[in-house]
């Protein structure tokens, strides 16, 4: 079992996407473990991105390569420059208004709330995910707005950063221990006691 951090981001918030993206983290079989709503402070914004130090490089590298995969330029000099733009454009644009943070728990957490969500850029997110169906920004339009991405959630990247994201956002008492029905139907090998 695995635990992942979910996001929902101030535009999926406005929306009134919260119900919607609960759904559909519930309906593929995990289970919320711990939710609250919060507006982050700037400082709360940066130490969850930078829970993983390559971060700032890595963001920056994956915009330069959407960017060229459409026959575009970035409109940064290097992908750190592109990086830290886009890091300085999350904290003005998560202390908006509430978010709300949840934890989900279930076989390859992490994985499939990735799935659930959706690519990074919503104008490319395969329909029937998140990003997909509810999002049309893109990389273009945020950067020509000096803006960071709409793109509805966040999800951990890999099991290390949800680790260390959940650390940020919850107390260890604030994570659930409990068991639902459909667990037996999703993990119990044998089925057994099903008619009981």
């Amino acid at each position: 079992m695995e635990r992942t951090l979910v996001i929902v981001k101030p535009d999926g918030v406005q929306r009134g996407l919260i119900g919607e993206v609960i759904k559909r983290h519930e309906q593929v079989g995990l289970k919320m473990v711990a939710a609250k709503m919060v507006v982050p402070t700037p400082d709360l914004v940066e130490k969850h991105y930078l829970v993983n130090p390559e971060w700032i490089v890595n963001v920056g590298k994956k915009s330069f390569a959407a960017y060229e995969s459409k026959g575009q330029t970035c409109p940064f000099a290097t992908p750190e420059e592109c990086g830290r733009a886009v890091l300085e454009r999350l904290k003005k644009y998560f202390c908006v208004c509430p978010v709300l943070a949840m934890v989900f728990e279930g076989n390859e957490a992490v994985q499939l709330v990735r799935k659930v969500a959706g690519g990074t850029e919503p104008l490319g997110a395969a329909i029937g995910t998140i990003r997909g169906d509810f999002s049309l920004d893109s990389y273009g339009l945020a950067d020509a707005g000096s803006r960071a991405i709409r793109n509805i959630v966040h999800a951990s990247g890999n099991l290390d950063e949800a680790t260390k994201e959940i650390a940020l956002w919850f107390k260890a008492e604030d994570l659930m221990d409990y068991t639902l029905i459909n667990e037996k139907i999703l993990y119990d090998v044998n089925l057994d006691g099903l008619m009981e």
